[in-house]
């Protein structure tokens, strides 16, 4: 890898990482391509050709994982969650989740809920399960 190529990932990785820690915030290519030093247009070809998607796609998926933590783990409900991780309108959430994820948020929720029920003596340590079923004489 070149040294030319090396700096502009690096470049690149600053512009992420800014993404990542802001994921809630409206998409700022200025903004991003200020922090990767280059221009809005270079930044999103560069950008694309680093990782693969778009910076819009990313911030999709980001704020979708994030998305599917909260639903995993918390009570709140899929309105609340879809404006805490940064969409604009229910709709578009449920139709950017369903498109990554392959089900709707409320679907996700549902089956999580189940599979964590199911998997819920998996969750203990096994050195707890050892000590618990070693027989006792």
């Amino acid at each position: 890898m070149s040294r030319a190529s090396e700096d502009t990932n690096r470049r690149m990785l600053r512009a992420r990482d800014a993404m990542d820690r802001s994921y809630a915030q409206p998409l700022d290519v200025p903004a991003l391509a200020r922090i990767a030093h280059v221009s809005q247009a270079h930044f999103a070809r560069t950008f694309r050709a680093t990782f693969g998607e778009t910076p819009h796609r990313y911030l999709q998926r980001r704020r979708v994982e994030r998305a599917m933590f909260l639903l995993r783990e918390t009570d709140r409900s899929v309105t609340d969650i879809c404006f805490e991780v940064g969409f604009a309108s229910p709709g578009t959430f449920s139709r950017t989740f369903r498109d990554i994820v392959g089900r709707s948020p409320r679907a996700y929720r549902k089956e999580a809920g189940r599979a964590s029920r199911a998997g819920a003596a998996a969750a203990v340590p096994t050195c707890f399960t050892m000590a618990w079923t070693r027989p006792h004489t």
